[in-house]
């Protein structure tokens, strides 16, 4: 079993690969917020649409967290997530990964991609249920509750077939204890002391423990949700 605070990225990856695996061959499918287009490769199969403001270069403002300079040669549109130019009803799948928090207006974003649906259409999204500050200046929001989800995604005429909480309360916590000693280099110009880490690294085992034996802390937290919906 994976240590504790380590699974978030692989264990989303490995949802979104099984959800597009299930999608039929030819399905025109746009990756809104397709970014440097990881998900690419997964869909050579289909007719691929990648869309991306195109504008984060890997430093933002410097501020927070980042992953380095994005390449955005793939980009089929280059716009706003909340008009694309496309007609209604023009694609058979969305994926939208990750991409909610970094929006001003993720309702808008959720209504365009509801209208970009056909009826009986797949909208396969991920987000953060809470989240450090990343890709600065494009970091609106901390994250989303299943909550949003349930609410929202009916009245844009969307029926919720999956809601998948990734982690739990006991993950989450060991993930950001992971970034201790990054973030203590950084904004407070130390380290902790070998007693200190020695520390850390109990927490993070009862934390492991914890989580095997987890039943239900991911209704208070956990490192996001994946939703499968499906266009009435």
């Amino acid at each position: 079993m994976s240590a504790a605070g380590t699974t978030n990225e692989a264990a989303r990856h490995a949802w979104v690969t099984r959800v597009l695996e299930a999608l039929p061959d030819g399905a025109r499918l746009l990756d809104a917020g397709a970014g440097s287009g990881r998900y690419a490769p997964l869909c050579a199969r289909f007719e691929y649409v990648a869309q991306d403001f195109g504008r984060y270069e890997g430093t933002g403002d410097g501020r927070g967290l980042h992953t380095g300079a994005r390449d955005h040669g793939g980009l089929h549109l280059v716009c706003d997530i909340t008009a694309i130019p496309e007609p209604d009803a023009s694609f058979d799948a969305v994926l939208c990964t990750e991409v909610l928090e970094h929006l001003p207006d993720p309702l808008a974003a959720l209504a365009e991609l509801a209208r970009l649906l056909r009826p009986g259409g797949t909208l396969v999204l991920t987000a953060p249920f809470c989240s450090l500050t990343h890709y600065a200046p494009y970091h609106h929001a901390s994250g989303f509750n299943r909550y949003f989800y349930e609410h929202h995604l009916p009245a844009l005429g969307l029926d919720i077939e999956e809601l998948a909480a990734n982690g739990n309360f006991f993950e989450y916590l060991a993930q950001e204890l992971r970034r201790v000693h990054t973030v203590a280099a950084r904004y407070a110009r130390a380290r902790p002391r070998k007693w200190e880490s020695a520390a850390l690294r109990v927490v993070l085992a009862m934390l492991g423990r914890l989580s095997r034996a987890d039943a239900g802390s991911a209704e208070l937290l956990c490192y996001g949700y994946h939703v499968l919906a499906r266009k009435r």
